[in-house]
Parts: structure tokens; C-alpha cells; sequence
């Protein structure tokens, strides 16, 4: 299994991207329940992300915290 790329920041920009592990809250959810392939899918997608953010002041990017509502909807969207 692929490790998490989670760095404990958990904070998410106006996209719903982590600016700590540069993956969609869609992708943070049931990490440890997705396929070799999607986990693969989604770390070619956080490289990707990571290289844009970090040409950019990322401490200039408004964040907020992951709220319980916007993780249950991501877990719903998932099971969907």
C-alpha cells in the first residue's frame, strides 16, 4: 500500500485542497480503502499540484480547517 502523504496540516485552500499533502479532500477520505491503482492515480495528481503551489506564496493563500460537514460530504460523494 502507498503511504499517505498526510503531514498533519490539514488545511484546505478555497479549491479544497490540503495545502500540506496537495490532495483534494475527495482524495483524503478512505485513503486506506482505494486501490494500488487509485492510490497511484492520485499521487501522480498531488505531484502535479505540489510543483504548482510551491511556485506560489502559499502563506498568502486564505485556508481553512476541514469541517465534519465537508468530510461527511466527501465520504457520501465517495459511496456514491
Amino acid at each position: 500500500m502507498i503511504e499517505s502523504p498526510c503531514v498533519a496540516c490539514c488545511k484546505l485552500d478555497e479549491h479544497k485542497v490540503c495545502v500540506g499533502c496537495y490532495r483534494h479532500i475527495n482524495e483524503i477520505v478512505d485513503w486506506n480503502r482505494r486501490s494500488e491503482a487509485e492510490l497511484t492515480a492520485i499521487m501522480q495528481q498531488v505531484a502535479l499540484r505540489k510543483t504548482t503551489y510551491e511556485q506560489q506564496d502559499i502563506s498568502t493563500v486564505p485556508t481553512s480547517p476541514i469541517t465534519q460537514a465537508e468530510w461527511q460530504a466527501a465520504k457520501q460523494a465517495r459511496r456514491q
